[in-house]
């Protein structure tokens, strides 16, 4: 059975910034088979080369800079991500992008097979103490759909009691 890594990134006190962190909060209350993992890395980099095991698929989940309109989202291979020109497409771009080449040099049985990104297009990256936009807060079921669509099953609710 394919096993699958998502990797939500993000920092929530920075406005859209914090896409990735809100994601990740709606992920954790569901119940996901065994061969898929959910996992907040906050800044990403170094920490997800610990996390990974050799997975069939790792999904990064975070917010963008790629020129959209603010609230769209894109779901794109991350060989296929434009060349960063001075300024990152993530604001974790490089550091998630240099931890999975280490990864691929050093630990290559660890590296997984495949890289999707699910990014949200976001307006502010810059301004803390501010939440998300209206325009990516609406976007956050479209990227829970894309990321439910590549893990390749249907999670179920956990039930909390008080």
């Amino acid at each position: 059975m394919r096993t699958v890594l998502v990797v939500c990134i993000g920092n929530q006190l920075v406005a859209d910034d914090g896409v990735g962190q809100v994601i990740f909060q709606e992920l954790a209350g569901y119940k996901w088979p065994e061969t898929v993992r959910v996992k907040f890395l906050g800044l990403g980099g170094i920490d997800l080369i610990e996390e990974l095991q050799g997975e069939d698929l790792l999904v990064v989940v975070d917010g963008v800079q790629l020129g959209f309109p603010a609230g769209s989202v894109v779901e794109l291979c991350w060989a296929d991500l434009p060349a960063t020109q001075g300024r990152p497409v993530s604001g974790h771009g490089l550091g998630v992008r240099e931890a999975i080449e280490v990864t691929r040099k050093i630990y290559p049985e660890r590296c997984p097979k495949e890289v999707m990104l699910v990014g949200v297009e976001g307006r502010c990256f810059d301004q803390l103490g501010k939440g998300l936009s209206l325009e990516v807060a609406e976007a956050i079921p479209e990227a829970l759909g894309r990321i439910v669509s590549l893990a390749g099953c249907k999670p179920r609710p956990l039930f909390r009691t008080c």
